[in-house]
């Protein structure tokens, strides 16, 4: 397989879908890798890196899109690059089709055989959403903190206090990998922090490992909305594969909050968990809505790109190599496990949560 990896072009996106170690992986494998100049530079990995690995350098995205049968990503293609697909074309990287109704057409209309990260299960986890969900977790609850600070908006409260002041109360929206990362790191600051979740059997779990300072509950609305006036950070991580976002938090809620409180939306790129909600950039990651913060960076895990990169290629190599050993046409067949990672193929969508959220006509592998 001629697979290739061109530079990630959405605004402050500088991870890279493979590392130099996972090129060597590949060529070990008999593939061809073609790499666009520069791919890596965000991440830290030289283009002499990858040569060394043994991938070959291109200069255009163009030519990457025109040497390659898949075309390996972080991020969702944005328009400018939908004219370089070829039809037919595999790609495999994080799709979020739920809320990109442009993006889902547009592959629909191309015939592209599309696999998404975040969609992809085995044995009821994500395994390639989570090495992302926790670097976001994990980040929410720094961003947080820090735009708490009254020169961000925020009330100028600190996280964690000092000796003879109050601590922030953080809660916490959803229990998964996010969620449990947030809350670890908001405990770590100090915090006071509840997680929120419908699941007992996590609340349980939760409850076992988590720190003193931090307290599950089950989730609903009332319970939401009861504790909601006393919270510093709200870290909203809901996810339902495929599907657009829940929305836990109504923008009449906001009403119920302390002014210069803030919001970090996790699930932004699902359409987000809260009604006020839009997406934002790390150059630009705030906005204040009924004197409440939001931070809702659609594209957390690219603040800290050499981590994120690191952890991404080591989620996602196996099922690369998977994908380029059986191609899109076998590999359903012979690696079941990507059925639930198809989402397009040929001009049909293949993923049920996506078809009902965009009112698109779906089927099922």
């Amino acid at each position: 397989m001629i697979i290739g990896v061109p530079k990630e072009i959405k605004t402050d996106e500088y991870r890279v879908a493979v590392t130099p170690a996972g090129v060597v992986e590949l060529r070990k494998a008999g593939h061809v890798v073609y790499v666009q100049m520069g791919a890596g530079e965000g991440s830290g990995f030289s283009d002499k890196d990858y040569v060394d690995a043994g991938a070959s350098l291109l200069l255009e995205a163009s030519e990457v899109f025109e040497a390659a049968g898949m075309i390996l990503k972080v991020k969702e293609p944005i328009a400018s690059e939908y004219p370089l697909f070829k039809p037919k074309q595999t790609l495999f990287t994080y799709l979020h089709l739920a809320a990109d109704e442009p993006q889902t057409r547009f592959l629909l209309e191309k015939g592209i055989r599309a696999f998404s990260y975040e969609t992809l299960v085995v044995d009821h986890r994500l395994p390639l959403l989570e090495p992302m969900s926790e670097v976001a977790g994990k980040m929410a609850a720094l961003m947080g903190a820090v735009h708490l600070g009254r020169y961000h908006g925020g009330s100028g409260l600190l996280a964690g206090g000092v000796v003879g002041t109050h601590r922030a109360k953080v809660m916490v929206l959803g229990g998964g990998v996010a969620g449990k990362a947030a809350a670890e790191v908001a405990a770590g600051l100090g915090a006071d922090v509840t997680i929120f979740d419908v699941n007992l059997e996590r609340l349980h779990y939760l409850n076992d490992v988590m720190p003193a300072n931090v307290a599950t509950m089950y989730s609903s609305g009332a319970t939401i909305a009861d504790l909601l006036p006393q919270c510093d950070i709200v870290v909203g991580t809901v996810l339902i594969p495929g599907a657009k976002a829940p929305k836990l938090i109504t923008r009449k809620m906001l009403g119920l909050m302390k002014e210069g409180s803030v919001l970090v939306d996790v699930s932004i790129d699902q359409g987000g968990c809260f009604e006020s909600s839009h997406a934002t950039t790390h150059s630009n990651p705030t906005f204040v809505e009924e004197g409440i913060v939001h931070y809702c960076v659609a594209n957390m895990p690219g603040a800290y790109p050499r981590t994120s990169t690191y952890a991404l290629t080591n989620a996602t190599l196996p099922y690369v190599k998977a994908l380029a050993k059986y191609g899109a046409e076998k590999i359903c067949h012979e690696y079941p496990a990507m059925i639930s990672s198809l989402n397009t193929y040929d001009g049909v969508l293949y993923n049920e949560a996506v078809g009902e959220a965009l009112g698109i006509e779906s089927k099922r592998y």
